[in-house]
């Protein structure tokens, strides 16, 4: 049994990952503003992780074994995590994203499309950090949340006073009316009433991962002994076209698509840049993914549950 601490934890994958936690037998306590209750035997500490003085005195005494925050969006979110955390946990585990590969949001190394890109392309050792930027704005922080993750990964591992861990999730999906992006929903909204999706001329692969095996992987991650980032994402890239047949076979209908320019906004998951992440440093430190493919139909069905009509 090990003392984990959750930051967040209240809905979606983080909600799965404190019950997982919780039935592997570890001591969890859940760190949050307090909107969602948390399970039976469950520590709740109910405090604004942006409040420096009010989360260490929330912490008091004690200590933790892994520290695991599914909510740091900042550099200066991670630099008040790492100082109030400091000597409070031998090991950080942070929830970061595919995002960060995203050529559109930084100069990073080109890779041919089509090759899986690997963790060292962004490297939060080497990484920039700008803590005077206005990452308390709202719209700020929507627009530049990619950066704002490369950033808090950075500020973590340069801590120095726990080992860090960062997760780097592809598109996460599943869990029907929990999947808070919409993105899944879109589709199957949108191709059982017979809507057009937008696509891209030249819509270019990337990856996803079921919400289960995400909370599944940070169960992993807690325990584990590896530091620095590692991609988390299933097995079978699928682009905007295979992720809409795949909905379109559920659902019974035909998928009807509109194509925009290059650069121009389109449907979720068409992509007109590469960035579809390798899971090989994972697997190769002993977690074992599934296939896209597999899960991916039954994910559909049950984003298609308030959505279809029925087929006269």
């Amino acid at each position: 049994m090990q003392k984990i601490c959750v930051i967040g934890g209240s809905r979606y994958f983080g909600k799965l990952l404190v019950a997982r936690l919780q039935a592997a037998g570890h001591q969890v306590t859940v760190i949050n503003r307090g909107s969602t209750p948390v399970p039976a035997g469950v520590e709740h500490l109910v405090v604004d992780r942006n409040d420096e003085a009010a989360l260490t005195a929330a912490l008091d005494a004690r200590t933790f074994d892994v520290v695991v925050d599914q909510v740091c969006y900042t550099p200066v979110q991670a630099a008040i995590a790492a100082r109030a955390f400091a000597a409070r946990t031998r090991r950080y585990v942070m929830t970061s994203t595919i995002e960060v590969y995203d050529p559109a949001t930084a100069a990073l190394p080109a890779l041919p499309a089509g090759t899986p890109v690997p963790e060292e392309s962004v490297d939060p050792a080497t990484w920039q950090v700008a803590m005077d930027l206005p990452w308390h704005d709202g719209a700020y922080l929507e627009a530049h949340y990619a950066e704002g993750k490369r950033q808090a990964e950075a500020v973590f591992t340069h801590a120095g006073s726990f080992a860090f861990a960062t997760v780097r999730s592809a598109h996460v999906v599943g869990g029907g009316a929990q999947e808070f992006t919409g993105r899944l929903a879109h589709y199957a909204g949108r191709i059982a009433q017979g809507e057009e999706i937008t696509v891209h001329e030249k819509a270019l692969p990337s990856v996803f991962i079921h919400y289960e095996e995400l909370a599944e992987l940070l169960l992993w991650a807690a325990v584990a002994d590896f530091t620095g980032p590692v991609n988390a994402c299933s097995d079978g890239p699928l682009d905007v076209h295979a992720l809409a047949e795949i909905v379109a076979a559920q659902a019974g209908r035909e998928a009807v698509y509109r194509t925009v320019p290059a650069g121009e906004e389109a449907s979720p998951f068409s992509f007109d840049r590469h960035y579809a992440m390798s899971n090989a440093r994972a697997k190769a430190l002993g977690f074992s993914f599934s296939r896209t493919a597999d899960w991916l139909p039954g994910a559909v069905t049950e984003a298609l549950a308030p959505s279809v009509a029925p087929i006269a």
